[in-house]
């Protein structure tokens, strides 16, 4: 065996172990959030935040697309994370955790619950004051960071948790973007919206004409992304939409091709964007605001209320089943990890509170909320976990 190099022994050797370790991902998200937001509120403050405003494209002229370093991160390089897990969702739907209709109909009644109750919730604190148009704010959930959290699970997530949470994510997310087109759009464009269903039908087509040329399915879903984006709907669905049209003998390869390029560029440069927020002095005047306690409330715990109940109420009355080597105390875990809700929870309050005081108390609260339900949701299940393995073992031993 040839003997290694100083760089390849002491570099490229505990990268590479690092990158396989499934906690890496929650890790690198985790510090590069706490790096942006200690840059964002220090000396080099504006140099930093002007970066992710930089103009990289023009905003007038016949090709419109993401006009700021931002914008290019959440509606351009976001969608090839969506079109990862919405790869993954469509191989569980088919030959997966989800591949009975009772199963793959539990996110969906666990998404709704998610959505319904915290907005609920929201209505109860700010529902009769200039807040109440932002009852959508705690509807989503950040994939990348909830599921980011559940990594530093390692192994001890069952991978039926990992997957129920990524439908329901998608599903919230998608909920939280419709509620964004239809409540909080001003300027939906139908005819790209329709030149984006013309491309959707051709790649369907292609899916079912069995076409074998992957480029084809690229360029395509590029022009889908672009129809979608200029359409005034949220790029990121476009990932989505292309993933459930690649055939499923090419999706194992293509996840395994961006696993790594999403989760150690990607999603990095995704939390360091989203994460630059400078903080106001009186930051704790936010705290006592009732726009902070609804979407605070919401977050924390109408997520996981409204995802163990609607769940529950699911099974009950024989709509679906949970899924194999899940428990309804992991589904309540989940549930808090859910209440990260963030980018999509930030972008729709920027949309529906008017004033920067407003939008500034809303994204206090959000950070705070998803501060909180990630770290319940992770000590909660990392606990639930060592007593399950306690009962295993002294089960075994009787």
């Amino acid at each position: 065996m040839p003997k290694r190099s100083l760089v390849e022994k002491y570099l490229i050797s505990p990268v590479q172990e690092f990158i396989r370790d499934s906690r890496a991902v929650g890790i690198t998200l985790i510090c590069c959030t706490l790096i942006s937001m200690i840059v964002s509120n220090s000396s080099a403050a504006e140099n930093y935040l002007g970066f992710w405003q930089l103009e990289l494209f023009p905003t007038t002229g016949a090709l419109h697309l993401p006009h700021s370093t931002l914008h290019f991160v959440n509606d351009g390089l976001m969608a090839i994370f969506f079109l990862m897990v919405g790869m993954e969702i469509k191989r569980e739907l088919m030959i997966g955790e989800l591949n009975s209709l009772k199963k793959s109909l539990l996110p969906l009644f666990a998404a709704v619950g998610g959505m319904v109750v915290p907005a609920f919730f929201y209505y109860l604190w700010c529902g009769n004051t200039p807040y109440s148009n932002g009852w959508g704010i705690p509807m989503a959930t950040d994939i990348a960071f909830s599921l980011g959290i559940l990594s530093l699970l390692g192994k001890k997530a069952p991978l039926s948790l990992r997957i129920f949470l990524t439908a329901l994510a998608i599903i919230d997310d998608l909920g939280g973007i419709l509620a964004i087109a239809i409540f909080y759009a001003e300027d939906i464009s139908w005819f790209y919206l329709g030149m984006g269903g013309i491309v959707l039908a051709v790649l369907i087509t292609m899916n079912l004409m069995k076409v074998k040329r992957n480029y084809m399915f690229f360029v395509l879903g590029l022009l889908l992304w672009y129809f979608i984006f200029n359409s005034g709907v949220h790029a990121t669905i476009a990932g989505v939409l292309l993933a459930f049209t690649i055939p499923l003998r090419k999706i194992n390869h293509l996840i395994h091709s961006l696993h790594d390029p999403v989760n150690f560029i990607i999603l990095p440069i995704f939390a360091l964007a989203n994460t630059a927020i400078a903080l106001p002095d009186d930051i704790w005047i936010a705290f006592t605001t009732t726009l902070h306690h609804g979407i605070f409330m919401g977050l924390v715990l109408g997520k996981p209320v409204g995802i163990f109940l609607f769940s529950l109420l699911a099974v009950k009355l024989g709509l679906s089943t949970l899924p194999d080597k899940m428990m309804w105390r992991q589904v309540i875990g989940m549930g808090m990890v859910a209440g990260i809700g963030f980018t999509i929870s930030i972008f729709m309050a920027t949309l529906a509170l008017a004033g920067d005081e407003a939008q500034t108390t809303a994204k206090i609260a959000i950070i705070g909320a998803s501060f909180a339900s990630g770290l319940f949701g992770f000590l909660y299940l990392k606990l639930l976990n060592k007593r399950v393995v306690k009962k295993a073992v002294v089960e075994k031993e009787s």
